[in-house]
């Protein structure tokens, strides 16, 4: 696969998804081993009384999720997931995670058989029967081999070429250090630096637990708590994130913390992420989640609220509560009333 010319497609036309179909439609005119043209999925929505697909490809600008960003004219957008994926060589997925299931039944006998993927889904499937990382529920449905990019990525941010920096975990039994290296191609610019590491499962839960400890961080902000506070909060959930990572999963290599998916990734998420903001806006205003959702996410969705559920599901089908006791704190908040300020007791 490593000399022929790969087709890419974006799968997921939100905030994210179209700022890594930005980077993406660039990066494939700067190197031959990529086809020019880049198809992105839009879920066939009205906005401005337009379907958002004819409005991207008429102005180039996804003027929904991220208004005032052009899109290179090579990005083109789809809302038939078949035509979509089916010449795709490289899926990539940018989409939340509790939409995966659904996305990955309408792909299924659509794709080549030599595709791959990559995910940008900070997720994780986990409940009373067990716990999955979304890369791998992906690789298993559509049987195709997957890849992993997770860092301190705030969209916008990214979108107007601000520094940032990514990881791109690989699975080396499945692709090798050619393929890894042009996958990173396909993502890397002088302003989003990609660096490659052989251990998916590290950078991947780390994408998924960080919003739990983004909540907590929120939490504090919305008491007014301060700095030093909400530093302790960051710290106590630093060490609960890596206990989990160790306990459940194996081969997780103790550098990949130090990456920008580990410890960069959540001090930028509980600044300026989306699950810190709303989690500030659910102590003020005490309103549920879904109304604080609607109204200041502009269609996009938490993935903090339902990574907190997943996890205490788990945990509390193996009476392991205890053992993560700032997870299960950011849960009773979230969803059984407990004091918010309880995160620091």
């Amino acid at each position: 696969m490593a000399s022929k010319i790969w087709r890419v497609s974006i799968i997921g036309s939100g905030n994210w998804g179209t700022v890594v179909a930005r980077i993406v439609g660039h990066n494939v005119k700067r190197f031959s081993c990529f086809d020019e043209h880049v198809w992105m999925y839009v879920y066939p929505e009205m906005f401005e009384g337009e379907d958002l697909g004819t409005q991207i490809n008429r102005t180039h600008e996804n003027r929904k999720y991220l208004p005032g960003i052009s899109l290179p004219k090579n990005v083109v957008a789809n809302g038939n997931i078949h035509e979509c994926v089916k010449n795709a060589d490289i899926l990539v997925f940018v989409i939340p995670h509790q939409f995966v299931p659904k996305i990955c039944s309408s792909m299924e006998g659509s794709l080549l058989k030599s595709a791959r993927g990559v995910s940008f889904i900070k997720g994780l499937f986990c409940n009373k029967d067990g716990i999955e990382l979304v890369s791998q529920y992906i690789g298993k449905t559509l049987r195709i081999p997957m890849n992993t990019v997770s860092g301190a990525n705030v969209a916008n941010e990214v979108a107007q070429e601000k520094f940032a920096e990514a990881t791109l975990g690989f699975d080396e039994k499945v692709t090798s250090r050619d393929e890894a290296s042009r996958l990173q191609q396909l993502f890397d610019t002088p302003y989003f630096r990609v660096g490659i590491v052989p251990d998916i499962a590290g950078v991947e839960i780390q994408g998924a637990l960080k919003n739990i400890i983004a909540l907590a961080a929120g939490f504090s902000d919305g008491l007014g708590m301060g700095s030093n506070t909400k530093a302790a909060v960051i710290r106590i959930g630093l060490k609960e994130m890596h206990k989990f990572a160790r306990m459940f999963f194996e081969g997780i290599k103790e550098e990949t913390f130090w990456e920008s998916c580990g410890i960069a990734d959540v001090i930028t998420t509980c600044y300026a992420g989306r699950n810190r903001r709303c989690a500030e806006e659910f102590v003020k205003s005490k309103q549920p989640w879904n109304d604080i959702e609607k109204r200041l996410l502009n269609g996009q969705r938490l993935q903090g609220t339902l990574t907190s559920q997943e996890v205490h599901d788990f945990l509390s089908a193996r009476n392991l509560t205890d053992e993560f006791p700032f997870f299960e704190k950011v849960f009773k908040i979230s969803f059984e009333g407990q004091d918010p300020n309880s995160i620091i007791g």
